[in-house]
Order: C-alpha cells, then structure tokens, then sequence
C-alpha cells in the first residue's frame, strides 16, 4: 500500500472553480477509475491558506498508481470536463506530490 499526497496551489481567486471541478467532477471520475481518494481538504493553517487544496489517494502499489493515473489523464470525459473547467484561465498554478510508502511502519 503506498500513499500520494497531492498539493494544488491554485491561481489566485480561482479555488472556487478548483473546488466545484472537485465536487462535479473529479470525485465522480475517482470512483470511475477506482480510485481511492482518502482525504480533500483546503489548507486552513499555514502556507498558502487562501490558494492550496490537498488531497490523499492510496493505491496497491506504484504500478497501480501509473495505471490508474494513466487512465484517469486519458479519460475523455476528464479531458472535456477539466477543458470547461478552465475556459475562463487555468485554475492549477502549481502541483506538488509525494508518495509515501507506510510499509516498514505496519504489522
């Protein structure tokens, strides 16, 4: 099991569209995908409060994570909705990840 943390520093005054693509869409196509989003939250302390959301998916194993990313990214339905999305001005300014790998903590 391994964990990707994903930060999105968003253009400024552009999190409300960032949050409604969250809520209309990208959840939605989540699941289509099987894909385990864990926590979604906007940043209420700290760097970035007004600009940041962040959000955990868990996935089996790295090459699960490419997959299901892969095909998450080639989704037309994505590909249609995230183009909408932004047609007044992208929405994204910045992404940082990480994954995590809890293994040597477990059992």
């Amino acid at each position: 099991m391994i964990y990707e943390i994903r930060e999105y520093t968003t253009v400024p005054g552009r999190m409300p569209a960032l949050v409604k693509r969250f809520n209309e869409v990208t959840k939605a196509q989540f699941a289509k995908h099987d894909m385990d989003c864990v926590f979604l939250s906007l940043t209420a302390v700290g760097d970035n409060t007004n600009n940041e959301l962040v959000y955990v998916m868990r996935f089996d194993s790295l090459a699960d994570m490419d997959a299901k990313w892969s095909a998450f990214m080639a989704d037309p339905d994505w590909i249609e909705a995230r183009a909408a999305s932004e047609a007044d001005g992208p929405i994204v300014a910045k992404l940082h990840r990480r994954i995590l790998n809890p293994a040597p903590f477990t059992g």
